[in-house]
């Protein structure tokens, strides 16, 4: 996603200023003005081609995440075709092959893009026939999920799958929950492969998307929250950690009563303030 300033790269409010033709934003005219004299003018024209700015955004991001995993992969894919489409390389994209599941043996070689294609269109079915929300969860999983081994996909793999999400849903409104879905999805891939200022943007834009629009519910941004709250701790910013614990703790208590869910709020607290050295308090709670 794109949450900086194109000039200077300093955070961009909702609503900042931009580019009349290709959409890309700026904190404020006066680094518009001096991106287009930088050179923005050159390329303007092909990010406006490519979709504006978030779509063409998306799209390289998409190809260097895809690059990054095939590479990745290439010693344990030599040999080996898509489960997919059959073929070694992509007829369309000529990206080569990844695995980043549980799948063992010949199972589960793959293309980014093929996979990326066919949970598109198991999503497109359960959109267009209504098929109800239980359908539609274990479709939307098909992002997150082999369908092989019914395992999460990882590291870099999982990075690619976001990117590929976030490209497929970028174009739709704010408020629909697809694309704020996709963000969820881009975030956790970004998480995956250690880039947690980049998470931490992610979860920040959907966090200030829920408030613009109505969150989705407690649970959900109670979620939301404890993903910001470990960005924190992985970057060793745990005071920051630490007061969101506290304050999802507080809610939780309220919202969820006892069960797993409220004892993994509590472990986590707990683990916040041993970060911080309150030993005493990580105790009680």
């Amino acid at each position: 996603m794109i949450t900086t300033c194109a000039a200077c790269a300093a955070p961009l409010a909702h609503d900042a200023p931009r580019c009349v033709r290709c959409k890309t934003r700026y904190c404020n005219a006066t680094c518009q003005h001096d991106h287009w004299r930088r050179g923005h003018k050159q390329i303007c024209k092909k990010i406006h081609r490519g979709g504006n700015a978030e779509q063409y955004n998306a799209d390289q991001k998409c190809k260097e995440a895809m690059k990054v995993a095939v590479e990745k992969c290439a010693d344990d894919t030599k040999g080996q075709t898509c489960y997919i489409c059959t073929e070694a390389v992509h007829w369309k994209t000529k990206e080569g092959l990844v695995r980043g599941c549980a799948c063992r043996g010949t199972a589960g070689f793959a293309h980014v893009a093929c996979l990326a294609e066919q949970a598109k269109i198991l999503m497109e079915e359960a959109e267009e026939n209504n098929l109800g929300d239980i359908v539609y969860a274990s479709r939307w999983e098909r992002w997150n999920v082999c369908s092989l081994c019914e395992q999460r996909y990882h590291g870099v793999v999982r990075c690619a799958l976001g990117w590929a999400c976030w490209k497929t849903y970028v174009g739709r409104p704010e408020v629909d929950m697809v694309r704020r879905s996709a963000m969820t999805v881009l975030g956790n891939g970004l998480g995956a492969v250690n880039q947690y200022e980049e998470q931490l943007s992610i979860i920040k834009a959907e966090l200030a998307t829920d408030m613009r629009w109505g969150a989705p519910g407690v649970g959900a941004t109670l979620s939301l929250k404890g993903n910001l709250a470990f960005c924190y701790s992985c970057l060793g910013r745990n005071e920051q950690s630490l007061r969101l614990r506290r304050e999802i703790w507080a809610v939780a208590l309220a919202f969820r009563g006892r069960g797993d869910r409220l004892f993994l709020d509590a472990l986590n607290l707990s683990c916040s303030l041993m970060k911080v050295k309150r030993f005493a308090e990580g105790k009680l709670s």
